[in-house]
């Protein structure tokens, strides 16, 4: 069993923690009070000048707003994949992102002084927020096993230390290269290369942990990997469904699309176990007079409370309450549609006739009627969007519920025309662009082809490790050399002690960042860290001031330029340092390793010869906007074994909870981006100096013995039978199903087991965690 407690650090070890220099003073008693004004406002404005002052960033920070998110001009933001609006808006910008920025343009530096006052075992005791909250990385440094105290090392050094680590494997399957969602395209591409000319495609991402499952779905259903709406779509559908996204937060400019569907009458259906703030009312900050005026626009026309897990079935009965109701009104079913363009239409009606309503109820926790509205409002628009995130896919059987949110589009046809079809929500700024650009451990044969053909390399074909494979791999010896391009693994990555273990059993880990976080603490038996520019910096080379390019989630590719004098001289770009690794790495390569980084265009004219979809790349990049990526799908072509959209018949999973157990999901809290936490407040769930805390049901606490915010023990039970625990957590009342909890990432990701994880997609199951919760020992 693996206990943790209020008292201890993220790691789990017994340092106590150091107090962080901004935050909550440890007077300051938590706080539940709940929210019931409108998302964004003058709550967002509030909490965004109180951050600036705080970062001390008063002038940097309105010169990042003006520049952020602006057509081929500035920079994109590094927080979301939302797109870019596309009617020129000039402060096309969110709470969070502007939070995001900031936090990447402190004055405070984390360099040589810092490290040699500080040893590693010292660091480890310090909380995640006060790691990140030292500042920004300044040079290359190395790990001293005899001091325990990282120490500078020249970037020649650095690159040959990780060169001779690689060089000396036995196979190129001992490493192991991941890549969080935030590098820039040309990086990626670059990455993978090094990767497959070393002879491996051990490729893992966070896609991994995220949207791994809708990938595989809409692969499946539709012969792409992706969304098939844009922006322009959202703007014109005549219904809009949400699924396990808190927008709010996660996604704070679909705020904006949202308050616009209202004013124009559009229904916007919200489906999440908690009814979270942008599934009520907003406030766009852009709009001034709705500011002055104090003026909220509603976000939604229904809102339904799933079960956690429960939403397949919601989809499902939905779909049955079209096909019976297409016996007597045939304009409910789109059978022309269906015949022409899809494959196994009856396998899938016989199905959805053989599933019960009682079972229905049952798995989506949602009485028939409430099922019954959310139907009828998708029977009668004529163009709808179905969108979605974690809460879909973070499940055993999240392939089968994104499928069957296609199963549910294809009904209708609402596919191949304006205003309709799925729409992912990706939750970090390029890792579409990521899997795009070559980020993927599954290759097709036909991307290797052209790769090999382009690059004159001979790419490995053999399938390489995911993020929890490598995890294991890395804990079992197989693989000994672990490289993470940006993000923090250590604590993204589910079995928060296991995955301690197995970095720490490495040969050499590698992690490039722009701060100092828990991967940097939690290493091999070698560590470097090689610091990189952040987005916001002016990335200087041999030809000039360089561009990078970013995919949002609706498959736009831009350029984003970096407008500020970099945080150090010291700092190398991330196109570069891939560079120099592979070049120590590969010191017999033919690949212009050097070649590239002088001029970023040569690697674009490099990308759009072997990435289908780019040709042309370095003109249609610099139009407005850039360039959306074709998806064959929109076009009704399916690159599926039939030729044709393909339904799915897969029957409805069990997901009530066993006596006595419940199913917690684990999200972010608002003042938090991923693992990056801001401060220990949430202020749309009405949190305050708080994160060791659970979210339950009034009914469920009572039943327990539970008082509010009464301290509680949970402990998560695996498929193997083992156990793990978070002690003296505190529980806060909350209008969620019953059978049902929720609590912070990456706290909680110790109680998600290394081992359970899907089926169908290798995603670790963090949103369907089983769990007691009890009354603390």
């Amino acid at each position: 069993m693996v206990e943790g407690s209020r008292n201890l650090s993220a790691n789990g070890d017994s340092q106590e923690p150091r107090e962080p220099e901004i935050g909550p003073a440890p007077d300051e008693k938590p706080e539940f009070r709940p929210y019931h004004h409108p998302a964004a406002g003058w709550g967002a404005a509030k909490s965004v000048s109180r951050f600036l002052v705080r970062e001390g960033a008063l002038v940097d920070g309105p010169r990042a707003i003006m520049r952020m998110n602006h057509e081929n001009k500035g920079f994109d933001c590094p927080g979301c994949a939302w797109p870019d609006d596309t009617k020129g808006l000039h402060l096309d910008i969110c709470e969070n992102g502007i939070k995001h920025v900031t936090w990447e343009m402190t004055r405070k530096r984390v360099g040589r002084e810092f490290f040699a006052a500080h040893s590693v075992t010292e660091l480890s005791g310090w909380s995640d927020y006060d790691l990140e909250n030292q500042g920004r990385l300044t040079e290359p440094m190395v790990y001293d096993p005899e001091s325990d105290h990282y120490v500078p090392i020249s970037w020649k050094d650095a690159f040959e230390v990780a060169g001779r680590a690689l060089r000396a494997l036995d196979s190129p399957n001992q490493a192991s290269f991941y890549t969080s969602g935030r590098l820039g395209n040309e990086a990626t591409f670059l990455y993978q290369l090094m990767a497959r000319e070393l002879g491996t495609n051990n490729l893992p991402d966070c896609s991994n942990m995220c949207h791994e499952a809708s990938g595989r779905a809409l692969q499946a259903s539709l012969g792409t990997g992706k969304g098939t709406v844009d922006l322009k779509d959202w703007e014109s559908a005549d219904a809009l469904f949400i699924l396990g996204v808190n927008a709010a937060s996660n996604a704070p400019r679909m705020l904006t699309a949202l308050a616009e569907a209202h004013r124009r009458g559009a229904q916007i259906v919200h489906i999440n176990p908690l009814v979270e703030a942008a599934a009520t009312r907003t406030i766009v900050p852009h709009d001034f007079t709705d500011m002055a005026l104090f003026k909220p626009t509603r976000t939604s026309t229904l809102n339904l409370q799933p079960r956690i897990g429960g939403d397949m079935a919601l989809l499902r009965g939905m779909a049955k309450a079209i096909l019976e109701q297409s016996a007597t009104d045939p304009k409910a079913l789109d059978q022309e549609f269906v015949d022409r363009h899809t494959a196994g239409f009856e396998e899938y009606r016989t199905v959805c006739e053989a599933t019960p309503w009682e079972e229905i109820e049952t798995q989506s926790g949602l009485s028939r009627a409430d099922i019954l509205k959310a139907a009828r409002v998708y029977r009668e628009a004529d163009r709808s969007i179905v969108s979605w995130c974690l809460g879909l896919t973070q499940h055993e059987h999240g392939v089968d519920t994104v499928r069957e949110v296609v199963n549910l589009l294809l009904l209708r046809g609402n596919l191949g025309r304006e205003g309709a079809g799925p729409s992912p929500v990706r939750g970090h700024s390029n890792v579409q662009g990521n899997r795009t650009c070559g980020i993927d451990h599954r290759p097709t044969d036909a991307f290797l082809d052209r790769l090999g053909e382009v690059c004159g390399i001979d790419p490995p074909r053999e399938h390489g490790l995911d993020t929890v494979r490598t995890i294991r791999a890395m804990h079992s010896g197989d693989v000994k050399v672990f490289v993470g391009m940006g993000g923090n693994f250590a604590l993204a990555a589910p079995d928060t002690p296991y995955t301690y273990e197995a970095l720490r059993a490495c040969d050499l880990t590698v992690q490039v960042s722009t701060k100092l976080n828990r991967s940097h603490i939690v290493h091999g038996r070698q560590a470097l860290i090689l610091p990189c520019l952040g987005r916001t910096e002016k990335d200087h080379q041999r030809k000039g001031i360089q561009s990078t390019s970013v995919e949002d989630s609706m498959s736009m590719v831009h350029l984003s330029i970096g407008m500020k004098r970099p945080a150090s001289p010291h700092l190398l770009s991330e196109p570069a340092i891939v560079a120099g690794l592979a070049r120590a790495a590969l010191p017999g390569s033919a690949t212009p390793w050097h070649w590239y980084v002088e001029d970023y265009d040569r690697i674009r004219d490099t990308m759009a010869r072997a990435l289908d979809g780019f040709e042309d790349f370095n003109r249609r990049v610099r139009l407005p906007l850039g360039f959306r990526i074709k998806q064959p799908a929109r076009e009704l072509v399916f690159r599926t074994p039939s030729g044709r959209a393909e339904f799915s018949a897969a029957v409805l999973p069990d997901v009530v909870p066993a006596a006595g157990t419940l199913a917690l999901g684990t999200m972010r809290s608002h003042d938090q981006w991923n693992t990056t936490i801001y401060s220990d407040n949430d202020r749309y769930r009405g949190i305050k100096n708080l994160r060791t805390l659970v979210f339950m049901n009034r009914a469920d606490m009572r039943e327990r013995g539970i008082d509010d915010l009464g301290p509680v023990d949970i402990t998560s039970t695996a498929k193997d039978g083992s156990r793990r625990s978070l002690n003296g957590y505190l529980a806060i009342p909350y209008d969620i199903p019953r059978g049902c909890a929720a609590g912070y990432m990456p706290e909680m990701n110790v109680l998600c087991a290394i081992g359970d994880y899907s089926t169908q997609s290798d995603q670790p199951i963090m949103k369907h965690v089983k769990v007691t919760i009890d009354p603390a020992a």
